[in-house]
């Protein structure tokens, strides 16, 4: 993978800007037998504290495998990457600080895992290395930063080729008139399943639901359709914006079903994009999708501060009462389909996923797992067979009256 290569000379101890990119210390000939497949050995693990303020974590390996560390925030996390490997119960790891308050670890895009430490407080890395011989074994050193030098180090941009995973079923983007291409985005996956309960995660509910959904627009031809992710893998939230603006994507569908203790939480909700949530549940829903990734929006690198935020507020000028049309249209295609809707259906909330500024975008909360009666709805095929019907005539409608619209205004 581009960004990330195997260094020969011994164990690599780097630290640059809060990423730190740790490879192999291996000879070619050594790196060519590599499998690549690896597992986590808990007996030589452990995280503990070290000194007054900072984290010792050391793993043991089954093999080396290439990898990398890096510092993120929302929360603070330390965020380690490994090509394939086999965590286990990472729960169950030998913890004896509160310095860390969480571990969790599974799959981060195809052929890679990911291991995220949850800190209490911000820390940055001091010493990260890997010594090979019986098997591999990691060893990471955190000490504790003021908010200013963590900040510094979460916000360092990914290595190229790393950050922006492969497209799934990524259309070419026609020129011209022609069929509307839909971007289809199953929220969470692979290291974030999202909302969990009864065995079932939010995560694999809305890839099944994007996939019947998928189905049902491209029989019935009315428009082209990529999806951002097709399998149970992770894809940063502002990596679902680069993806859609890849295939063409002139709409833009988030699909979700999460679960929340705030406020009443039963039945379909449609949100679009506010500077500040609707309600208090909405802004808790937005804080949860945006803790992992930073705000997505358009290249415009080559743009000064005022020059961009003046083509983004003239973009979102349009885009905004589009994104309200989409919604008034999914909003009746789903009532005629008779499918519950929670008392207040259609609210604002400053979800990353939404902020792309010149393309319609709406975030389906098909319902939530925190309901019986939701849970049960989400987990009947009749049922999604129904909300995908409701889907695709509510996107249907909208794509005729917008199309009309254009036409009105070109005259």
């Amino acid at each position: 993978m581009e960004g990330l290569r195997r260094r020969s000379g011994g164990a690599l101890r780097s630290v640059a800007a809060g990423l730190l990119a740790a490879m192999l210390a291996l000879s070619g000939a050594a790196a060519q037998e590599l499998s690549g497949l690896a597992r986590l050995l808990p007996d030589g693990s452990s995280i503990a504290g070290r000194g007054w303020s900072g984290v010792a974590v050391e793993l043991q390996l089954s093999q080396p495998v290439p990898w990398r560390v890096r510092v993120m925030d929302g929360p603070p996390r330390l965020v380690m990457d490994f090509r394939e490997v086999e965590f286990g119960p990472v729960e169950d790891l030998a913890r004896d600080t509160d310095r860390v308050t969480a571990v969790r670890a599974g799959s981060f895009r195809p052929g890679w895992s990911r291991l995220v430490l949850e800190l209490a407080r911000p820390m940055v890395i001091e010493s990260a290395d890997m010594r090979t011989g019986e098997g591999a074994r990691i060893a990471v050193r955190l000490r504790k930063a003021d908010e200013a030098e963590f900040a510094a180090r979460a916000a360092a941009p990914e290595p190229p080729g790393w950050a922006l995973p492969k497209a799934a079923d990524l259309p070419r983007p026609v020129q011209g008139e022609g069929p509307l291409t839909v971007v289809l985005d199953p929220g969470h996956g692979g290291i974030d399943p999202g909302a969990e309960r009864g065995g079932v995660s939010e995560a694999s509910l809305m890839l099944t639901l994007s996939r019947e959904l998928k189905e049902a627009l491209v029989r019935d031809g009315t428009f082209r359709v990529a999806v951002t992710r097709a399998e149970d893998v992770f894809v940063p939230l502002e990596d679902r914006i680069t993806l859609a603006r890849e295939a063409g994507g002139q709409v833009f569908v988030s699909l979700h079903a999460d679960a929340i203790a705030e406020g009443e939480a039963v039945g379909a909700t449609l949100y679009t994009l506010a500077e500040e949530a609707s309600d208090a549940a909405a802004a808790a829903l937005a804080e949860r999708h945006d803790r992992d990734d930073l705000l997505a929006g358009i290249d415009l690198t080559g743009h000064d501060d005022l020059v961009a935020g003046v083509l983004m507020d003239l973009a979102r000028t349009e885009t905004g009462p589009r994104n309200e049309r989409l919604a008034l249209a999914l909003e009746a295609a789903i009532k005629r389909r008779q499918i519950a809707m929670h008392r207040h259906p259609r609210q604002a909330a400053g979800f990353s996923v939404l902020k792309s500024p010149d393309m319609p975008s709406i975030l389906v909360e098909t319902g939530f797992m925190s309901s019986d009666a939701d849970l049960a709805r989400l987990r009947d095929p009749v049922w999604r067979a129904r909300m995908v019907s409701a889907l695709v005539e509510g996107l249907k409608i909208w794509a005729r009256e917008d199309a009309a619209l254009k036409d009105m205004l070109r005259r």
